[in-house]
């Protein structure tokens, strides 16, 4: 009975969602977020920070006033002892403070969405088999980033980017509901694969779009999205433009809360203990140990 209730409450919070301009609202709030008008974007930054009680001693610059903009407090800095990184350079890390959504084996093509519902590996990377290949069977882990949580993405292992692909789609929220509901979420929503070269062999890192985030950005490239486009677009990186990233470096961030998956070789990683379904995880906790030398392969 009580699963029966959760079903029905989730289809009704995900119905009118289904029905909403997914894109021209997420652009809207992307155009609030980095409105400086001063009385606005205070108003939104302190509400935030009551809201979600945000612990204002571990941040770079802790005087609200200081920011232009809710996008500037949002994509904040922290101080540099805040997230310290653990382990070695064989120590696979959190990209992210967030909490564990999922984490395992990829059977085959499948990745384990919430309980019903899995997604493709395939359709996942944009639709090419040749991309997919090497996580076949590989180890997965899917991390949740909440409003309140610090929305810098970090390199959970030394790597050399080979490629990253847009892939457009929807903007469903990524919630616990959505996840229940919606199936196949995460290859429906809009996102931005970056693929690398590691010392554990091919890594992807999957930046999932949702309702409400304003941007994409890598390092490397800026903002990715908005503008939204109708294709799949793909950038290719090699000796006339390496770009390479030690562990722990920041290679890109999100306006508002999303998703991010990371995708690793069959046997790449021992393990992704202690990584457990909506444990809470700060960027540079260690999350596996990989099985190759610190020399890339």
């Amino acid at each position: 009975m009580k699963q029966y209730l959760q079903y029905i409450t989730d289809r009704l919070f995900l119905l009118p969602l289904v029905l909403l301009p997914h894109h021209a609202l997420s652009r809207g709030v992307h155009a609030v977020a980095r409105s400086k008008n001063r009385w606005l974007s205070q108003r939104l930054i302190r509400t935030l920070c009551s809201h979600y009680k945000i612990d204002l001693s571990i941040v770079e610059r802790p005087e609200l006033d200081e920011y232009a903009s809710f996008n500037d407090f949002f994509t904040r800095t922290l101080n540099t002892y805040a997230r310290p990184i653990a382990g070695g350079e064989q120590t696979l890390i959190s990209p992210v403070d967030g909490v564990v959504s999922q984490s395992g084996a990829i059977n085959r093509e499948t990745i384990f969405q919430a309980k019903g519902h899995c997604f493709n590996l395939t359709s996942l990377l944009g639709g090419g088999a040749e991309r997919a290949r090497p996580f076949i069977d590989g180890q997965f882990a899917t991390i949740y980033l909440s409003p309140r949580d610090y929305h810098r993405i970090h390199m959970p292992l030394e790597g050399t980017l080979r490629e990253m692909v847009y892939i457009p789609g929807r903007l469903y929220p990524v919630n616990n509901p959505s996840t229940r509901t919606v199936p196949g979420l995460f290859a429906r929503n809009e996102r931005v694969v970056a693929l690398f070269d590691t010392p554990a062999g091919p890594m992807a890192m999957i930046l999932v779009g949702a309702l409400f985030v304003g941007s994409i950005e890598t390092v490397w490239q800026g903002e990715i999205t908005p503008p939204n486009r109708r294709y799949i677009q793909v950038w290719k990186y090699g000796e006339n433009n390496p770009v390479t990233l030690k562990r722990g470096e920041e290679m890109g961030r999100f306006n508002m809360g999303s998703t991010v998956i990371l995708l690793f070789g069959k046997e790449a990683i021992t393990s992704l203990e202690p990584v457990k379904s909506r444990a809470p995880l700060r960027m540079g906790e260690a999350i596996g140990e990989t099985r190759h030398s610190s020399s890339q392969k």
